[in-house]
């Protein structure tokens, strides 16, 4: 009797410990109203790069990313309004307006810095600097080789009210300069035309971006009060929205552990000018470099609670 009793209590045990593994396991997972996550894109070719990667992981997790294409304004009212779970464009120090805003209004949770080694100034053809116009104070001083013209990016962008400031304050001798704001497409439209016809020409630029391969620039020195040091020496870092991380813990792990590199960035985003899809570039490039989704996907699971390291790869074909 005693033998029978210890046998049936070890059964017990055995089905208690399953049972608690398989609690864990789902635990582990998201609720339903996790599933679809919705992510900004202010229409600038590395974060359309960067959430091509992240839809393909949360696709193959079993979630449905919904990225809206917002601009920079537009997409941080709509995370303080709930209306958007995730950005990964959050360029420091150029948005500290924004997210001071945000974070006045305990809107937004800082998730992780995404990318380092990034900058953000004005940059002319090498062959513009190469006259002598390296630096902020040379423009004024050139108007006729720039039409008394800066080229920037979309309207509403926060580095273009800092070259309206400039324009408005006179600085650097630019008072009665034109601000032309387009898209990203646009402005490196008119870099390629006036680059081909040996004019000079004055941008916005950054790394990561394959205009670095693409053309040959040079970064203007002397913006630091406008674009902050070493040519706006810039973090990228990663968002959400207040309360989002609590309420989906297992999506905002993936996010947490995701980060990026200048180098895989211009890979990524020259194959998107390039015309290819952000969700088939980003494919390709996870399959040539799997090792990142180790880190990325450490104690990730599917959106129903199996290994997330297993079912991204399966997706992937590895």
């Amino acid at each position: 009797m005693r033998k029978t009793l210890t046998s049936s209590t070890r059964l017990c045990g055995l089905a208690a410990l399953a049972m608690l593994l398989i609690t864990t396991s789902v635990a582990a997972a998201d609720a339903d109203s996790c599933k679809v996550v919705r992510l900004s894109d202010p229409g600038w070719t590395d974060i359309t790069a960067t959430n091509g990667v992240a839809s393909v992981v949360l696709d193959a997790l079993g979630y449905e990313p919904d990225v809206k294409t917002l601009s920079v304004p537009i997409g941080y009212q709509s995370m303080k309004n709930g209306e958007i779970d995730v950005f990964l464009g959050n360029w420091m120090p150029a948005q500290q307006a924004f997210i001071d805003d945000l974070n006045g209004a305990k809107a937004i949770e800082v998730m992780e810095k995404n990318l380092e080694g990034a900058k953000f100034t004005l940059a002319v053809p090498t062959a513009t600097a190469a006259k002598g116009i390296k630096d902020f104070a040379d423009l004024g001083k050139n108007p006729d080789e720039f039409d008394s013209k800066i080229y920037g990016i979309e309207p509403g962008a926060p580095a273009n009210a800092n070259i309206q400031k400039m324009i408005d304050a006179g600085e650097f001798g630019l008072k009665g300069w034109e601000l032309v704001e387009s898209g990203e497409q646009a402005m490196l439209a008119q870099v390629e035309r006036a680059t081909k016809e040996g004019k000079g020409v004055v941008f916005l630029a950054w790394a990561p971006h394959p205009m670095n391969e693409a053309f040959d620039l040079t970064y203007l020195s002397g913006g630091d009060a406008y674009f902050g040091p070493n040519f706006g020496g810039a973090e990228v870092y990663t968002l959400a929205r207040t309360g989002w991380s609590a309420s989906c813990p297992n999506a905002a792990t993936l996010f947490k552990q995701m980060t990026f590199d200048v180098s895989m960035e211009n890979v990524l985003m020259g194959e998107i000018l390039g015309g290819k899809d952000s969700k088939e570039a980003a494919s390709a490039w996870l399959k040539a470099n799997p090792s990142v989704l180790d880190t990325w996907l450490k104690g990730v699971t599917t959106l129903d609670g199996q290994p997330g390291d297993a079912a991204v790869k399966s997706s992937l074909g590895l």
